[in-house]
Parts: C-alpha cells; structure tokens; sequence
C-alpha cells in the first residue's frame, strides 16, 4: 500500500477505488445473471442489483436498444474501465498507465502473490 501511496495522490486512489469497486460490481452483477435471474432471492445477486440499478438507470440514456438486458452491466461496466485507464490517468498528466498499474487491482494482486509465494 505504501507504494500506491508514493506514486499517486490519495485522492486519485481514492477515486480509483470507488470506480473500481463499481465497475466490478457491475461485473459480478453481469457474471451472477448467468445463473440466477434478477429476481433471485439469493442474497449476493440481491446485492448486485441493488448496489447497481441506480448506475444503470443513470446510463440508461446512453446504453443501445439493442443490448440484451444481461450485457448492459458489462456495457455500462466499460464505461468506467475507460475513465479509469485513459481519462484518469490523462487529467493526471500521465501517459496510459496499463495494465495492472489501477491501484485497486495491483493492491489486490500484490496481495494474491504474497499469500502464494513464500518470502524468506
């Protein structure tokens, strides 16, 4: 953490977390409606639809007719990897960052390699 700390303000993380955190709702959302409607009793699909509704109705206007309700998620979903991998990082003044330099998800992958590889 203290690396993400010295190589980005933390509001930028803190902007980063929050769309990332919904970004990957949208698309755990996405992923559970391949299983169980949305209508589902079950508490995690409960969750996504709840936390991501008011996201969709927001897009709403800018999500094509044509898109089969199941993919508007992941639709609405790259609007936000967009922001967060081109737009973020040019208001910032850097160039495109790539991939796995998002703070949320090098936070979370540097915690996956730690619990996976023995440090002597």
């Amino acid at each position: 953490m203290q690396e993400t700390l010295n190589a980005f303000p933390v509001w930028v993380i803190v902007i980063d977390y929050l769309l990332g955190m919904v970004m990957w709702t949208l698309i755990g959302r996405a992923a559970m409606n391949l299983f169980l409607p949305e209508s589902s009793d079950f508490f995690f699909m409960r969750f996504f639809v709840r936390a991501t509704n008011p996201v969709l109705r927001l897009f709403r206007p800018v999500t094509p007719s044509f898109l089969v309700d199941p993919l508007v998620p992941l639709f609405v979903a790259w609007f936000f990897f967009m922001v967060r991998f081109y737009l973020m990082p040019w208001l910032l003044g850097y160039s495109v960052m790539g991939m796995l330099s998002f703070p949320l998800e090098s936070e979370i992958a540097g915690i996956i390699y730690k619990m996976f590889t023995r440090v002597p």
